[in-house]
């Protein structure tokens, strides 16, 4: 959850340093927001699983390979949301 932190700070530093236009604010924010909130729900299920079932079970894996896969979607999307706001920032 450090990475996570540091990276949103950065991205932050990042926006106050360019100043796009404040529905890119928005857009970038929720984006960060969504990645948090996917990488707390994965930490919570891999917890839980952990101390359900301590043992290596196929499917206690596969519920935090789905949890994994979900912070991965998110963090896609929120590149998608950087690459999109890199490309209107260099054509104005």
């Amino acid at each position: 959850m450090r990475v996570q932190s540091l990276a949103l700070l950065a991205v932050l530093i990042a926006l106050a340093t360019v100043r796009p236009a404040p529905v890119w604010w928005a857009i970038v924010v929720l984006a960060c927001g969504t990645v948090l909130a996917a990488e707390l729900f994965n930490t919570a299920v891999e917890r839980l699983a952990d101390h359900l079932h301590p043992d290596i079970h196929p499917e206690i894996r596969i519920v935090k390979d789905c949890a994994a896969a979900g912070v991965l979607l998110a963090s896609c999307g929120a590149l998608g949301v950087a690459i999109a706001l890199l490309v209107e920032l260099f054509h104005r």
